[in-house]
């Protein structure tokens, strides 16, 4: 990586989605405002972006507020993090004051959506060009219920020096789990406490989210296509089998602490081999100096598969001019000339094709060893689905994969435990 190489920053670890509770009793009212002050509309945005994300989108503020003198938007309200904007939004709503704009994670935008002050932007937006999991991301009920904001995808990243050290030849597309699993064996030396690999302990969704690929590659799903029931009860024992082979070999490192910040920096210390991670990651794995090369994941058929955690730019329902306001704003920001802004400097993937083909990402990509891999996986990328019953399976598979990790509980009994509290919740309308 070049002295000029960018700078990739997570908006945060991945964390639990939490349920919104609350939404689906949220207070109708809100502070509709439609009048103009002096012929401008103000728009608060809270977007809970720190350091360089903060920096690239207060730029991008003051672009759009210099070239559009009917709006102002303003970005300084929220006073929270990307991590606790969920919660601070919930409270607005049930209090009426929230914002026009709000940087929502998109595993909690179905949730949020009970809220009736969230607008519909169906035909406001025109996302054929975007990534089917940006797409995907702000597509509830099949309306378009916000605009992406953040994509991002799951690859391997390996030590190059590791796998030599141990024999091995690199990894490349199309292998395995069983190829994973024998390499992570192979590498694996407790005399110099090296592990294969690594996978979070905590049973959030930084636990969670990694499983989904195995399953869909073994025609599984979340849910099934009526949402009444879970829909990788037959595949999710063979999923969390592979993981009980990995930490029977012992060639698994179990972070026990949340934001699975242990688990990397076994990896940025030289003793782990592999790790799944997003490109939020290359920065830290760059400074450190360590030789590293990118790869798909593994899978079970040899077909690429891989998943993104979008996340969104919701808009509020603060009356019709403050809605049509918002929205010029969120999908001037999401264009090719704005989006390229971002994600150079607020560390986004690309959000549509059309963004991935100019020069200046070519350029920036080309700038970061691995970075390619992360845009090409996109072409086989899902999404968690946006219904309201997500956060609770979330929370009882990731129970499940945790008791898998500590040799609790067998792949079948974890995963039947899991089916029956999911289809439970699905079960009920909502």
């Amino acid at each position: 990586m070049s002295q000029h190489a960018p700078v990739l920053t997570r908006r945060g670890v991945l964390r639990a989605a939490a349920a919104v509770t609350a939404t689906g009793a949220l207070a109708a009212c809100g502070k509709s405002d439609d009048q103009a002050t002096n012929g401008v509309v103000d728009v608060e945005l809270w977007h809970g972006q720190v350091d360089t994300g903060k920096a690239a989108i207060d730029a991008l503020i003051n672009e759009f507020n210099r070239t559009h003198p009917g709006i102002r938007v303003n970005g300084g309200g929220g006073g929270v993090t990307a991590d606790s904007m969920l919660q601070k939004v919930t409270a607005g709503l049930a209090a009426g004051s929230y914002p026009d704009i709000a940087y929502i994670f998109g595993s909690d935008l179905a949730s949020l959506t009970r809220s009736p002050k969230i607008a519909d932007l169906s035909g406001a937006l025109h996302l054929d060009d975007y990534w089917p999991a940006a797409r995907d991301s702000v597509t509830v009920k099949d309306k378009i219920r916000a605009a992406p904001a953040l994509l991002d995808s799951l690859c391997l990243v390996y030590n190059k020096k590791l796998f030599v050290a141990a024999g091995l030849p690199a990894p490349k597309p199309g292998w395995t789990w069983d190829d994973f699993i024998s390499t992570a064996k192979a590498l694996t030396n407790p005399a110099k406490g090296v592990f294969g690999t690594g996978w979070p302990g905590v049973g959030d969704e930084d636990t969670v989210w990694r499983l989904w690929p195995m399953i869909w590659d073994l025609g599984g799903d979340v849910a099934s296509p009526d949402g009444k029931k879970v829909a990788f009860d037959q595949v999710g024992a063979q999923a969390l089998g592979t993981l009980d082979r990995l930490r029977t070999d012992k060639s698994l490192y179990v972070d026990p602490k949340p934001g699975s910040e242990q688990l990397y920096q076994v990896f940025l210390g030289g003793r782990m081999g592999m790790v799944a991670t997003g490109p939020w990651q290359l920065p830290d794995i760059a400074d450190k100096g360590l030789e590293y090369g990118v790869v798909p994941l593994p899978s079970y058929s040899g077909k690429p598969v891989t998943i993104s955690g979008p996340d969104t730019w919701t808009v509020f329902d603060n009356g019709k001019a403050k809605v049509k306001a918002a929205t010029e704003f969120v999908n001037w920001l999401i264009q090719p000339q704005q989006d390229i802004k971002w994600d150079v400097e607020g560390g986004s993937l690309p959000l549509s094709k059309a963004t991935a083909a100019t020069p200046a990402w070519t350029k920036h990509a080309a700038a970061t060893n691995g970075l390619k891999v992360f845009v090409d996986a996109l072409d086989s990328a899902r999404v968690r689905p946006t219904i309201t019953g997500y956060p609770k399976i979330s929370q009882f598979l990731g129970e499940a994969i945790v008791s898998v990790l500590l040799g609790k509980k067998s792949p079948d009994d974890a995963i039947k435990q899991a089916v029956d509290q999911s289809n439970a919740v699905l079960a009920v309308p909502n």
